[in-house]
């Protein structure tokens, strides 16, 4: 019940409360690229959704240049934002248009498709989220086979308790400033 009524109801009332209470924030951050002429602002990608549908991701960009390495193309605010997690804050607009929701496994690269196993296949029968209890067990400092783990224990225990306790850890993380490891983390390879 909650999974085909509430859930999707329930994303759209806070994203909708977060994108008012954070609009302020949006437009600082957007200034930060307008005065110093950085464009694009947004950075795009294509994602796997649910039923392994393609969407296009949205992220303020954190990288100069994507034909340079992570190192040599940092953004100057680059590090903020993905420390912060603030580079997320566009994915509000994939959870209103229902590519996303606030919680779920995070969307992988299209190119990872075809080297899932079918087991891996069923973290796709959700909406991807924003946040999701795979990153807040560990994030990048798990392993890929760890992290379909906690995927798949999402997936087939999902309900709005999880949902509540998911939220709140990211809070907690988001709080913390952990340095974001994203860029240096391995690409999904398929099964060994």
């Amino acid at each position: 019940m909650y999974v085909r009524y509430f859930k999707r109801f329930c994303d759209l009332t806070l994203t909708l409360i977060l994108l008012m209470i954070l609009s302020w924030l949006f437009l600082l951050i957007w200034l930060c690229y307008l005065i110093t002429l950085s464009f694009p602002v947004i950075f795009k990608q294509d994602r796997i959704g649910r039923n392994g549908a393609p969407f296009r991701l949205f992220k303020f960009r954190t990288l100069e240049a994507s034909d340079l390495s992570a190192e040599q193309g940092k953004f100057w605010l680059g590090n903020l934002l993905r420390n912060s997690s603030l580079d997320e804050l566009p994915q509000l607009i994939n959870v209103l248009k229902g590519e996303m929701s606030l919680v779920g496994p995070r969307p992988l690269l299209v190119e990872y498709l075809p080297l899932f196993s079918e087991h891996q296949r069923k973290r796709h029968h959700v909406r991807p989220g924003i946040t999701g209890w795979a990153q807040v067990n560990g994030r990048t400092s798990i392993s890929w086979e760890k992290k379909f783990e906690y995927d798949l224990y999402y997936v087939e225990n999902i309900s709005w308790q999880l949902d509540v306790k998911i939220l709140f850890r990211t809070v907690t993380l988001l709080l913390s400033m952990k340095k974001d490891s994203s860029l240096e983390e391995e690409k999904f390879m398929g099964n060994a």
